[in-house]
């Protein structure tokens, strides 16, 4: 099994989880998250002073699949959250060892 995390803009959340949806992902995780990469924030004016936003908003998505769903995930998150511009995000891709679903005691793929 392999757990995917994705930190894209808020903004393509919906377009992301619809795109997840149509081929067959039915459950995910999602955070609302701040940091900064190569953005490394900018500024803003707020009643005429000046201030320094560091961490910019994200989205974490964190999705735990079977390990031939995974590459399709990973393709469909990069073409829907790309903008070209920068920020758009990160993808990354972990192994699971084990799932345990609380509620049945299931184990395994079946869990997820």
């Amino acid at each position: 099994m392999k757990k995917i995390e994705a930190i894209i803009k808020p903004f393509k959340l919906d377009e992301v989880k619809d795109a997840l949806n149509e081929i067959g992902i039915q459950g995910m995780t999602v955070t609302e998250v701040k940091g900064f990469g190569r953005q490394k924030g900018h500024t803003e004016l707020y009643r005429g002073a000046e201030y320094v936003v560091d961490f910019i908003p994200k989205i974490k998505l964190e999705i735990v699949i079977s390990d031939d769903l995974a590459p399709k995930v990973v393709k469909t998150i990069e073409q829907i959250a790309k903008t070209g511009k920068i920020g758009d995000g990160k993808i990354f891709v972990y192994s699971v060892d084990q799932v345990v679903r609380i509620r049945t005691g299931e184990t395994g793929e079946t869990a997820v």
